[in-house]
């Protein structure tokens, strides 16, 4: 970063006065003598800040993070086993993900940021349950066929069996619709 010289210092001044003068010349303003002053010493040290901006002092090593205060405490948010309190705004929910994601939160910085245990759940303990019943319910997480099942199955059909005559097929059935207009 390079340093404000002395001719910068004096075009800083020249465009300060000309800037105030400029305002002073407007006929829409009207200005108390003693404003005159304080008008031309914040312009000028505007200029001046804009050609060369204020040295910041040197950032701390490590800035120390900053301390969130949980809207509930843990175990309040815990306490009802149909919903989860959030820390953030003390609302219920039945799940934080999509709840986190509206703060630009992930469960592992929400854990964090709170001082909460790794196992902390994101999900109501009820709505988990209900959850698990009906991907049970669903036959969801059940293996297809054990693998020797499948060879006595695949042995079963190796061997002949009497296939059965084919029958004739019935005849399709026409729609209501199609019968009532060909009756008409």
């Amino acid at each position: 970063m390079w340093r404000i010289g002395v001719e910068e210092k004096s075009n800083a001044v020249e465009l300060a006065v000309e800037i105030t003068t400029a305002w002073l010349s407007n006929p829409n303003t009207r200005v108390a003598p003693e404003d005159v002053h304080t008008f031309l010493k914040n312009s000028h040290s505007a200029l001046v800040g804009m050609i060369d901006p204020p040295v910041e002092a040197a950032p701390a090593a490590e800035e120390a993070p900053a301390e969130y205060q949980g809207a509930v405490s843990a175990r309040k948010s815990l306490a009802d086993p149909d919903i989860i309190i959030s820390m953030i705004d003390g609302k219920p929910y039945k799940a934080l993900r999509r709840h986190l994601a509206t703060h630009g939160l992930t469960p592992e910085t929400y854990r964090e940021r709170y001082g909460l245990k790794a196992d902390y759940p994101m999900v109501a303990p009820n709505y988990s349950k209900r959850r698990a019943e009906v991907a049970k319910a669903l036959g969801l997480g059940r293996k297809r066929v054990a693998p020797a099942e499948a060879e006595a199955g695949e042995a079963a059909a190796s061997e002949p069996t009497a296939v059965p005559e084919p029958t004739a097929k019935p005849k399709a059935k026409r729609p209501a619709k199609a019968r009532a207009k060909a009756d008409a």
